[in-house]
């Protein structure tokens, strides 16, 4: 599982990967996140508002930062 953070590096982004971590750490699962910071490999999502979640390249959700408890609902 590839989980990526869409973002540029703001402090709501930094809260979503430090919950997202928390997520997968509860969940024991194998997963890899990455960090996505540039505009243009953002917008190809189509997202406009970060920071935004992405697993298996699939966006999950945008603009908002999802608390440990909701990462774990998506992720289930």
């Amino acid at each position: 599982m590839v989980i990526k953070i869409l973002g540029s590096g703001c402090k709501n982004c930094k809260t979503l990967e430090a919950n997202t971590k928390k997520a997968i750490e509860e969940l024991e699962l194998n997963a890899q996140i990455e960090k996505v910071e540039d505009i243009q490999d953002i917008m190809a999502y189509g997202v406009m508002s970060t920071p935004a979640l992405v697993v298996d390249e699939i966006v999950k959700s945008t603009g908002r930062v999802l608390s440990p408890k909701d990462i774990i609902k998506l992720l289930k």
